[in-house]
């Protein structure tokens, strides 16, 4: 069977899921502390996925969003972390109410900035994954720059292997 945007986003749950069980447990000193990455702590990658899923999970419900959700989000750990799986598990369930068909389907939203785009569901969704992925891989520096050495494995094939169990 191929693999499908269903597997895709129930991987992207297990990865932010783990990654929220490790992150809990780290020290708030290294969680928020400033590093030289894309967003300059731990606490600011996560809340730009968790962010950019909430964006990107609005447009596909029509809404146009004109402000970043964490813009007035207060430094809480457990709050982000949570808030991180919510929207992982919130994308899950958009997909599961639709049809095969639907994913195939385009539709128009515009970005921060008012420009017009227009996209297809699937291809929205896949990107989201891919970009979590990413920032889990920089979140993953981060935490050995701090000394961390106990560190989920996330990969795709590590989530497909315990699946087929």
């Amino acid at each position: 069977m191929a693999y499908t945007i269903h597997q895709h986003l129930a991987y992207n749950t297990w990865a932010n899921s783990k990654f929220a069980a490790v992150l809990s447990a780290v020290d708030d000193k290294i969680y928020f502390q400033d590093n030289k990455s894309s967003f300059h702590s731990i606490a600011k990658t996560v809340l730009h996925v968790w962010g950019a899923q909430v964006v990107w999970l609005n447009r596909m419900h029509g809404l146009s969003l004109t402000t970043w959700p964490a813009a007035d989000f207060q430094n809480n750990k457990v709050e982000s972390l949570n808030s991180l799986v919510q929207s992982s598990d919130d994308l899950m369930q958009f997909v599961s109410s639709k049809s095969e068909s639907f994913l195939s389907s385009p539709y128009a939203y515009n970005n921060m900035k008012g420009d017009p785009f227009e996209d297809r569901y699937e291809d929205t969704l896949f990107h989201i994954v891919n970009h979590g992925t990413y920032h889990r891989g920089q979140i993953i520096t981060m935490l050995r720059e701090a000394g961390e050495t106990t560190l989920p494995a996330t990969d795709l094939i590590h989530y497909l292997r315990g699946v087929k169990k």
